[in-house]
């Protein structure tokens, strides 16, 4: 009897190619279904929440798997942890209703950008080291421009773009913690590097190449032409996926 089993995931991907399996390269995907694979001794196809981009992180990935053993929870979760590398920890795992599916059962997921104002060795990896000013009050008007459910095809790569680009942010906010600019954004789905042109975006606004007028009329456009530069990848993480 097949089981169905999900996990939480948490993985710094500065080293790693992105989640989706590649041939030849190292993907968070990749790593976890080799290392289930031993602990379980049958090939194992996981089912995620979403697919993180080349060097981007997550504090609460979501997959799932199935599985023929019997083998109890608490061995699987001790010898999957204890065999993973050091930039991937399982935090949670548990039996779950078959029908049960990472991706298509989520209703809103939460995501956040860290900027750090500067330069920073220890953190460069894990931030936008942003090399000018930027008006945080202009950034933060804008934002709520953004709030309810709006087309967002402005703010995604132009080849991904799909019939419904729609999408409900639910809430979306700025907080500065000392040299850090942090951005968070929940809604119902993301396009494919939304919330990197976004932020890409937000931050042209804050340096006043764009005004808040231009920022709506980018967004009215649905023309990805018309926004700013996609962030970097190193100062995304998936927070949260919601069920």
């Amino acid at each position: 009897m097949l089981r169905n089993i999900k996990i939480e995931i948490e993985y710094d991907g500065t080293n790693f190619s992105g989640w989706q399996v590649q041939p030849k390269l190292r993907t968070v995907q990749g790593e976890i279904e080799n290392k289930l694979k031993r602990v379980l001794g049958e090939k194992i196809k996981l089912v995620s929440a979403g697919r993180t981009d080349v060097g981007a992180h997550a504090l609460g990935q979501v997959a799932n798997f199935k599985t023929k053993s019997f083998l109890n929870l608490d061995s699987i979760f001790c010898g999957l942890n204890s065999i993973l590398p050091e930039d991937i920890v399982i935090k949670n795992m548990k039996e779950v209703d078959f029908d049960f599916n990472s991706r298509y059962n989520a209703i809103s997921r939460v995501y956040r950008y860290r900027i750090y104002l500067g330069r920073t060795a220890l953190l460069r990896n894990h931030v936008w080291q942003l090399g000018y000013d930027v008006k945080i009050s202009d950034i933060v008007k804008a934002t709520e421009k953004i709030l309810g459910k709006n087309d967002f095809s402005s703010f995604c790569v132009a080849k991904s773009s799909k019939k419904n680009n729609f999408c409900n942010v639910i809430y979306a906010s700025w907080k500065k913690r000392k040299e850090e600019l942090i951005f968070e954004i929940k809604a119902d789905r993301f396009l494919h590097s939304m919330v990197r042109i976004l932020v890409g975006t937000l931050m042209d606004v804050g340096r006043g190449y764009f005004s808040l007028a231009d920022f709506e009329e980018i967004l009215k456009s649905k023309d990805r032409k018309k926004a700013g530069k996609t962030a970097p990848a190193c100062g995304l993480y998936l927070v949260k996926v919601n069920y």
